[in-house]
């Protein structure tokens, strides 16, 4: 009640509250091709590679958004380019690259002593978003939403099989660095809501839980984006009820709606499928 309450009062609130549903939907549409592809390290490795444009942009007295999306962009550049002209492969070249933007980050958050602002960065404050990240999250939403739609066969073919998208030539390649520069601007637009540290498990999380409970890719995204929205909302109701981490809460909660789905989903739930084990037990033939 004092929820409600206060979204009707408080225009800090509502603001949050806008911001977070288009991070939990954005990110869940953009998570499902990404676990499909088994690329949630790259997440990872994008999440955290962001945070040099970040304290850039700080310095600079620009908005954030567009120093981590440039290094966002270049780290994944670098991550191709590396895997694909050496023996190294991809999961490894993530680490080199991944690790090395981020210690660069730690440093010129040092040197350019702005560690008071980016921690909201590092660990998110949706309460604190400014109406500037709202339109910027809002413009990020739209951009991702209009060329997933756009290009959604393109980028169900290469998911599920790149070998036959060559075939049918698809510029493969291509369309993966196109995919990684939504990723970048996802995992950008989330930073404000559940910072560097958690924004990777709003990536995974609710593609990984919509995945549990169908087998469509089309019905697995509108399930991730509804379920990326309602963890984010649940989580702004208990990171204002109780004065905790909006990051965190978001996160957890959809950590929550994620082991519901894990035990209780129709086809792919643990207790369902003992229930039906035992089912079958009992009407067997003796």
């Amino acid at each position: 009640m004092a929820f409600i309450e206060g979204i009707i009062q408080y225009d800090f609130l509502q603001k949050a509250l806008m911001t977070s549903i288009m991070v939990g939907v954005i990110c869940g549409v953009i998570g499902c091709f990404i676990i499909l592809r088994g690329m949630a390290l790259m997440g990872d490795a994008i999440s955290h590679a962001v945070l040099p444009g970040v304290a850039i942009a700080y310095a600079l007295g620009i908005n954030f958004f567009f120093g981590a999306v440039f290094t966002g962009v270049l780290t994944a550049i670098g991550i191709g380019f590396v895997s694909q002209n050496s023996r190294i492969k991809q999961d490894t070249s993530i680490g080199i690259m991944f690790t090395a933007a981020f210690a660069l980050g730690v440093i010129l958050i040092t040197v350019l002593e702005s560690s008071t602002d980016l921690y909201h960065i590092l660990f998110g404050n949706v309460l604190a978003v400014r109406p500037s990240d709202m339109w910027i999250t809002l413009g990020t939403g739209v951009v991702v939403l209009v060329s997933v739609y756009v290009f959604y066969k393109e980028l169900l073919v290469t998911s599920f099989d790149p070998t036959m998208a060559e075939v049918y030539g698809l510029p493969v390649r291509l369309i993966h660095y196109f995919l990684m520069t939504l990723l970048t601007m996802v995992t950008v637009a989330s930073l404000q809501t559940v910072g560097i540290v958690l924004v990777v498990a709003m990536l995974i999380t609710p593609a990984a839980t919509a995945y549990l409970l169908t087998d469509r890719l089309s019905v697995m995204v509108f399930l991730s984006a509804a379920i990326g929205a309602s963890a984010s909302v649940i989580g702004l109701y208990f990171s204002f009820t109780y004065n905790l981490a909006s990051g965190a809460t978001i996160v957890l909660a959809a950590t929550a709606l994620f082991f519901m789905a894990f035990l209780f989903s129709p086809k792919q739930g643990v207790v369902w499928r003992k229930l039906s084990a035992k089912k079958k037990q009992v009407n067997a033939p003796t």
